[in-house]
């Protein structure tokens, strides 16, 4: 019966550590998400900024 009963908690044991794994996987996966978004949400912004120039740097060019 204790056979049994120390199987039991080892399976638990392993499926918590499982769970924790998985956690921090999440973890890392969610912080390179954001890092890849905030790029993205940056890159947008510098390209607002950059638009009134860039249309006049292209008249410049084209003449």
């Amino acid at each position: 019966m204790s056979d049994n009963y120390n199987y039991t908690l080892d399976i638990l044991y392993l499926l918590t550590n499982i769970k924790s794994i998985g956690h921090f996987f999440l973890f890392i996966v969610g912080g390179i998400v954001a890092i890849i978004v905030g790029s993205f949400m940056i890159r947008g912004t510098m390209h607002l900024w950059d638009k009134p120039n860039s249309e006049k740097k292209s008249d410049k060019n084209n003449d």
